[in-house]
Formats: C-alpha cells, structure tokens, sequence
C-alpha cells in the first residue's frame, strides 16, 4: 500500500475513529491514544491492508477492540473505592445463600460440554479477547461465538 493511498483511504477517516472511541472509552486523551495505537497497528501492517474491501468497517472493529483492551485495562489497575463491608453475624444467612449460588453455578458450569466449558471460562474468568482465545485453543472465530451463546444458555437454564 502506497503513502497517498493509506493517507486516502485510512487517514481521512481520523475524525470518525476519534469519535467512536471517545464514546467508548468516555476520555479525550484515552480517544486520541486509541486513535493513534489504531494508526500505528494499521501502518505497521500496511501490506495486508490492499485485501481490505471496507477500511472503515475494518477499522471499526480494530478500533473498538483497542478501546475494550484498554478499558480492561484500566480495570485491572484500579484500586476499590470502597472496601468491602466486614461479615456481621447477623448477616450468615447472606453468606449461606451465596455459597449455595457458587455451588450451584461451579455445579453447572462443570456440566458443560469441555468445550464449551474452555471457551466461557477463557472468555468469562480470565477477560480474553476472541482472537486470544482463538490462538489459545485453535477455535475458529465463529465457531468459538457459538460455543460461547450456547455455554450461556445452557447455563441460564439450569442456573
């Protein structure tokens, strides 16, 4: 892909993407990095850009996986603003009824097919993309979906 092309048909299109990810992330400096993380990934993989039928679909989508990369992100790095309530002995029916849900779910989620048990728990528990789960496993990417809306189901039906 040529300089003028790329500047056409991707950098043009810089005020759209901003807009999408300050909508997201809620952040104007947040936007503008996610913006510019996009301009980077795109001009560092420039070559396989010339098989893209629609940049801005694309683009969409590499954009708003960046901006969900680094809300995840900022989760992980941020401390609760408040500390948990202290357990009361009043409150042991509370934590009874809640151990019986936990069991209840863990039962039900040991249920599953292993399948998809692997994919709702890479996806659920430890917050991985679809891609990453895809490298992980070698689980074609809507195949890998299917297997997610079926784990859920069958898991709100005997939950």
């Amino acid at each position: 892909m040529t300089s003028a092309r790329f500047q056409s048909e991707y950098l043009s299109l810089a005020e759209t993407f901003y807009q999408v990810a300050y909508y997201i992330l809620e952040d104007a400096a947040e936007a503008e990095d996610a913006v510019q993380e996009l301009y980077l990934k795109l001009w560092s993989g420039r070559d396989a850009l010339d098989g893209i039928r629609s940049p801005k679909g694309y683009c969409l989508t590499v954009l708003r996986n960046l901006c969900l990369d680094r809300i995840r992100r900022s989760r992980k790095t941020q401390t609760p603003a408040e500390l948990p309530e202290p357990e009361w002995p009043g409150r042991q029916d509370e934590a009874v009824d809640e151990k019986e849900r936990l069991a209840k779910v863990l039962a039900a989620i040991k249920s599953l097919p292993e399948r998809q048990r692997t994919v709702l728990t890479l996806r659920t528990l430890e917050g991985l993309s679809y891609e990453e789960i895809t490298q992980r496993t070698g689980i074609p990417n809507l195949t890998l979906r299917v297997l997610l809306s079926q784990a859920r189901t069958k898991l709100k039906i005997l939950i």
